[in-house]
């Protein structure tokens, strides 16, 4: 355990959740694909834990710029919230990628805060679903909200756990072909959550190898 790494994931335990989100990421770039029409490029995805002061830095350093968030809650056997981020500049291009370029200007951003919470909503739904069907339990998500701002801002929601808390960056660039668009998502447990998270990472992994470690 280190400061940069709150909670210790094994080495065969960071694999299975790598598994697990990347199986996840295609559910979502799948259902995003529907909506805009376009193929959708997904990155290898990369798991990092930190704690929240560090996610704040990697955020400023990563993207300076101005961020728009899709902000849910999830409960069940874990519980936390979970982001999608982009650059705020690329909010209208993902409406019009979702709601067809025949729109005019005007049109797209009114119907800008409807399309980017359906959006999110089916992309962070269609990926902690997935990841919670293949551990064997159910999730309740809350609506999604629109946040925007930078990181001090989403990684400071209140309230805050009071046991202490871990950001788990998701590092998954989708983007999607003849577009501008990019983003990544982002998950905040509290330190019980993520215990329960390993626990059940080690049932998956037990599943899945028929109890022989490889």
């Amino acid at each position: 355990m280190t400061p940069d790494d709150p909670v210790a994931l094994s080495d065969l335990e960071h694999d299975a959740l790598t598994e697990l989100v990347n199986l996840g990421v295609s559910r979502s770039a799948l259902n995003l694909r529907e909506m805009v029409g376009a193929q959708v490029l997904l990155s290898v995805p990369t798991i990092t834990l930190v704690n929240r002061d560090r996610a704040i830095e990697i955020l400023a350093r990563t993207e300076p710029s101005k961020l728009v968030a899709v902000h849910q809650i999830f409960e069940g056997a874990i519980a936390g919230r979970v982001l999608l981020i982009f650059p705020d500049t690329q909010s209208l291009e993902l409406v019009r990628a979702v709601s067809g370029d025949e729109l005019p200007l005007d049109d797209i951003i009114e119907l800008e805060q409807e399309a980017l919470a359906e959006t999110g909503n089916i992309i962070l739904n269609g990926c902690l679903a997935t990841i919670a069907n293949l551990l064997q339990r159910s999730l309740k998500m809350s609506l999604p909200e629109i946040l925007r701002g930078d990181g001090s801002e989403f990684f400071n929601l209140m309230p805050l756990p009071e046991a202490g808390d871990v950001v788990m960056f998701l590092y998954v660039n989708f983007a999607v072909r003849e577009r501008d668009i990019r983003g990544y998502i982002v998950m905040l447990m509290d330190l019980p959550s993520l215990a329960a998270l390993k626990s059940l990472l080690s049932e998956f992994i037990e599943r899945t190898t028929g109890g022989v470690t490889p």
